[in-house]
């Protein structure tokens, strides 16, 4: 999968803004008392969010593109999840979170690179420089991480009573209902990674078209 120049140079600043948004909301989080009493703690909770994730997710895929890794079943799955997941977290965090707390400083950039920046750039960039390495077992894979999240965040709940989110919030809502809304999350998630894949292989076409039409 040779990368092309604007592949390589798109996915190095969405990668440089991913690494700087989390290495700034580690900054903050290590600095800010709350929940857990250690710097070390809060860091380690970080991972805990969907978005820092997702932003995980979309640094690994950008380094991979850079380097121009083999297109195989790992990387086109991660590459996938990447994209679903920034997306969800861009829409999710704009739509319904963005009120939800005031944020100053150190703070507020991380927000806006890891909530605004970092999607934009990842959609923007699956739209016009990402290689074309999607498959339909990609989207069969690509829910057991938004799975493994979702089982993952209600176990720790249980044990600590922490949940990162209100929608997974169990001792708030209840097992049913949270249950009810993790099954809508793996239905977009499906529906969101499938249509993704739709829309790669007409860019795929459509890329294809305009080299012949060129020649």
């Amino acid at each position: 999968m040779p990368p092309t120049r604007l592949t390589r140079a798109w996915f190095a600043v969405t990668g440089l803004v991913v690494l700087i948004g989390l290495v700034t909301q580690a900054v903050v989080s290590a600095g800010t008392p709350g929940r857990y009493a250690t710097a070390g703690a809060r860091v380690a909770n970080m991972f805990a969010y969907f978005t820092i994730e997702s932003n995980l997710l979309v640094l690994l895929a950008s380094v991979a593109f850079v380097t121009g890794a083999r297109a195989n079943g790992l990387l086109r799955v991660l590459w996938l999840d990447a994209l679903i997941g920034i997306a969800v977290t861009g829409v999710v965090y704009h739509v319904a979170l963005s009120g939800l707390a005031e944020l100053s400083g150190g703070a507020l950039f991380a927000d806006l690179m890891l909530h605004t920046v970092s999607p934009i750039l990842t959609v923007l960039g699956f739209l016009v420089a990402a290689p074309r390495v999607l498959r339909w077992s990609a989207v069969a894979w690509s829910v057991c991480w938004p799975l493994a999240w979702l089982a993952f965040t209600l176990i720790r709940g249980a044990q600590g009573g922490f949940y990162p989110y209100p929608f997974v919030n169990a001792d708030q809502l209840g097992y049913g209902r949270v249950a009810v809304n993790c099954v809508l999350i793996a239905v977009l998630f499906v529906a969101l990674a499938s249509a993704a894949k739709v829309l790669d292989g007409w860019l795929t076409h459509a890329r294809a078209g305009t080299r012949s039409a060129d020649r």
